[in-house]
């Protein structure tokens, strides 16, 4: 049995110690183990089906792999360096599992579709965990909207108070952002899920092999089209960091809110203990580490994404050795958007809200001259635009009189408009505000339920 069985026998020197360290992928690819046995399994049942290898030598080659896998699944398998990545590793234990047949299982495959294979393999396997991360977190928003159909809080624009708004349709509108990363994240699996095996190195082989069959026997949809773009293809890990990436943009956003909100200016939420962190110095300190933490895990995951599109952007093809750090990336990025979703997951499992500090920053900021200027518009007739203009005017003489909208009496608002009646009044409550808003989408509590079914029913 060779040491290695890649090492090119017409080179008259080994490899330095430093190619062999910088050529060495096996802590990274050593992940997709399960991928690579599962790939040589497919390949090798169609060598046999197709008289390429004898039935004998298929099932030996079948039984072999089987037993590595449980071997590496027991622990009984320690992965050497020396044999650079793990396409090379489970060929040399195949060899010490069956001898010499073993040398069989790479006709009419190469490494470089064996890579690709395995790489779109474990992305496709690894989406459904992703896709259940997301989905724990869309069940623990819906938990606390549930709860919160009536709870006032501020809605913003610029940072600055706009509209009241429902604490449920707040948590709704993630929702939906989750539901959307899903619904990206499905549309990457069904654009990746061609078979690349096959391919050989660039060009296809000259054995009578039967890509349909490879592709039934893993699941994939069909055959890629071109041998050399198959194997030069890294579109799909592009696009799954994509996905991901806009993933952890809508958590740091999420988790900006959670930082803000835990400020003692805002004190709209209390962060259990066990998602904060003290001060080195100050006693009094509560930090919101762990929703910091997801805000800056998202400049590496989007960084990563731009980093194998650096890569990509100056390869001809097919396949050139930059390709072998896309696994580096894809990996890196993929268990921080896993982290950071379970933590955010957490801080909405066990946060508490402060309702009476959330209510009285509505209170206390005008939030409600929206819907005096509607009024103006819907019952006496003015355009918005003039609307607008007189409830400005209004505004201003609340604020030179240190009052807020709703402490105008109805002699002061008349002053500006004589039509304006108790009605127009009544729009200036923030619970009238809220109700009022029962437009599809909108935040009033009849609407905020009916939104919160829809999203058990479509996203649960």
């Amino acid at each position: 049995m060779k040491k290695n069985p890649s090492r090119n026998t017409h080179l008259k020197k080994s490899p330095s110690k430093l190619l062999e360290s910088i050529n060495n992928s096996i802590d990274i690819d050593q992940r997709m183990y399960k991928e690579d046995i599962e790939g040589s399994i497919a390949h090798a049942t169609m060598l046999g089906k197709q008289k390429i290898i004898s039935k004998k030598d298929q099932t030996k080659i079948v039984n072999g792999l089987k037993i590595i896998l449980q071997k590496i699944n027991s622990g009984k398998i320690h992965f050497k360096s020396e044999l650079e990545d793990i396409h090379m590793n489970i060929e040399s234990l195949l060899f010490k599992q069956i001898g010499e047949t073993a040398g069989k299982l790479h006709t009419a495959r190469s490494r470089n579709d064996q890579v690709v294979t395995d790489f779109k393999l474990w992305i496709r396997n690894n989406s459904i965990n992703l896709d259940k991360h997301l989905q724990n977190l869309q069940k623990s928003l819906i938990n606390v909207a549930k709860k919160n159909t009536s709870t006032v809080m501020p809605g913003y624009t610029h940072l600055q108070v706009a509209q009241p708004i429902s604490l449920a349709h707040h948590c709704l509108a993630y929702i939906e952002m989750m539901g959307r990363d899903r619904s990206r994240l499905k549309d990457c699996i069904e654009r990746l899920n061609e078979s690349p095996l096959g391919s050989g190195a660039l060009a296809g082989t000259s054995f009578p092999i039967d890509r349909n069959l490879t592709s039934k026997l893993l699941k994939f949809s069909k055959p890629t089209a071109n041998a050399l773009d198959s194997v030069s293809d890294r579109d799909f890990a592009v696009e799954f960091l994509f996905v991901i990436s806009l993933i952890s943009t809508h958590l740091s956003r999420m988790a900006d809110e959670i930082i803000l909100w835990s400020n003692q200016q805002f004190n709209f939420i209390n962060l259990p203990d066990e998602l904060a962190t003290g001060s080195s110095i100050m006693p009094q300190k509560k930090n919101p580490d762990g929703a910091e933490l997801v805000r800056g895990k998202a400049s590496g995951i989007i960084s990563n994404l731009n980093g194998l599109l650096v890569i990509l952007k100056g390869l001809p093809l097919a396949y050139s050795k930059d390709l072998q750090d896309d696994k580096k990336i894809v990996f890196s990025a993929f268990d921080d958007t896993c982290l950071t979703l379970e933590v955010m997951t957490e801080i909405w499992s066990k946060v508490s809200f402060n309702k009476g500090i959330m209510n009285d920053a509505v209170n206390n900021s005008n939030a409600t001259a929206t819907d005096f200027a509607n009024w103006l518009v819907q019952h006496i007739e003015l355009s918005f635009r003039e609307a607008y203009q007189l409830t400005g005017r209004i505004v201003a003489h609340a604020n030179k009189n240190n009052k807020k909208l709703d402490q105008l009496s109805l002699e002061e608002l008349q002053k500006f408009n004589n039509k304006i009646t108790e009605d127009a009044q009544k729009t200036l409550s923030i619970n009238e505000s809220i109700k009022n808003k029962n437009s599809f989408g909108g935040t009033s509590p009849q609407r905020v339920k009916q939104s919160i079914k829809y999203a058990i029913k479509k996203y649960l």
